[in-house]
């Protein structure tokens, strides 16, 4: 096999890995057990928690989070999971990553400026 083809067959293992995060399919953390970084990044950034929260699948951030997943990772715009999971209005995804300590004041817009601008106030008292 050449070097080509195993770089190849490489990028379509980690766009299979980075689909299974935006489907929320919870075999992820199978391929994160076994040795896959539980906080890898795609081309832009994208964490598999980034991912998981941006379309709205709590279930799958929560597992992440089990398995040492960052919260606080941005991705390479400096948006945070958390203020994804907002702009989105996904209240389960915004639960799952304040109860793991997702930090309110991490990225550009940050938590607090993406309820803010998105008219969450309800939000902000659980930001202090």
């Amino acid at each position: 096999m050449t070097e080509e083809n195993n770089e190849q067959e490489l990028a379509e293992f980690a766009t299979k890995l980075f689909d299974l995060a935006r489907h929320g399919d919870l075999t992820l953390i199978e391929y994160i057990k076994q040795g896959v970084s539980v906080d890898l990044v795609n081309h832009d950034g994208q964490s598999f928690v980034m991912l998981a929260a941006y379309n709205g699948h709590p279930e799958l951030v929560q597992a992440l989070v089990e398995q040492g997943a960052d919260v606080n990772l941005l991705n390479d715009r400096k948006q945070s999971p958390l203020a994804g999971a907002i702009f989105k209005k996904e209240d389960a995804v915004i639960d799952a990553l304040l109860e793991a300590g997702a930090n309110p004041k991490a990225g550009t817009p940050n938590a607090i400026d993406t309820a803010t601008m998105f008219g969450r106030e309800d939000l902000l008292g659980r930001f202090e």
